[in-house]
């Protein structure tokens, strides 16, 4: 009898003595922060995009945009905003809106109604949208379509790109290889009002 006594005991010590290790480990450990955020006051992530930012207002200013989380040593942030629901010319490239970079690492957002010049004075740059013009194009999608998802990306680099304007969309996620801290992205979907 005294010794199932001590053999219970003995299992009894060697399971607590398990859990205390167990408990051990995972002190210390922080929760990952969450990762890098992109919203707009001027839309919800998902929703709707309203006509003022869209193609349907012959002047429409970009929308505002707000970053949280930014990953240290974000040096610059680019931009890409881009319809994947737009197959040009049958191929696989869909159609660019909106392609900035050298966004400087201590932003944290960009106001509405970026000015449509290639070079700002705080450094950023603004290649060629779709339609050839540097800056911002709304959404342009027809009334007969369903709705078309407007896709902005951020990332978050460890260094300025050395491109100008005249940069491709191509020319700045190859340049961006092996930069990229982060990543957030934002949706928005639009189609024009029936006529």
């Amino acid at each position: 009898m005294l010794k199932k006594i001590s053999m219970v005991v003995a299992m009894l010590l060697a399971l607590a003595l398990a859990v205390a290790l167990a408990q051990d480990k995972g002190k210390g450990k922080a929760p990952a922060p969450p990762g890098m955020a992109l919203s707009s006051p001027d839309f919800q992530d998902g929703g709707i995009i309203p006509d003022k930012f869209s193609q349907v207002n012959p002047n429409a200013p970009s929308p505002k945009l707000e970053w949280t989380n930014v990953p240290m040593g974000t040096v610059s942030f680019a931009l890409i905003m881009h319809d994947p629901d737009a197959a040009l010319n049958k191929m696989p490239e869909d159609v660019l809106h909106w392609m900035a970079f050298n966004i400087p690492g201590d932003a944290r957002s960009l106001e509405g109604g970026q000015p449509d010049t290639a070079q700002l004075p705080n450094g950023m740059i603004q290649a060629k949208n779709r339609a050839g013009r540097g800056g911002y194009m709304g959404p342009g999608n027809g009334s007969q379509n369903p709705y078309h998802h407007y896709t902005i990306e951020l990332f978050a680099l460890d260094e300025k790109l050395s491109l100008g304007p005249d940069a491709t969309r191509a020319d700045v996620l190859k340049a961006m290889e092996g930069h990229i801290f982060g990543k957030a992205v934002l949706e928005g979907r639009f189609r024009r009002p029936p006529a």
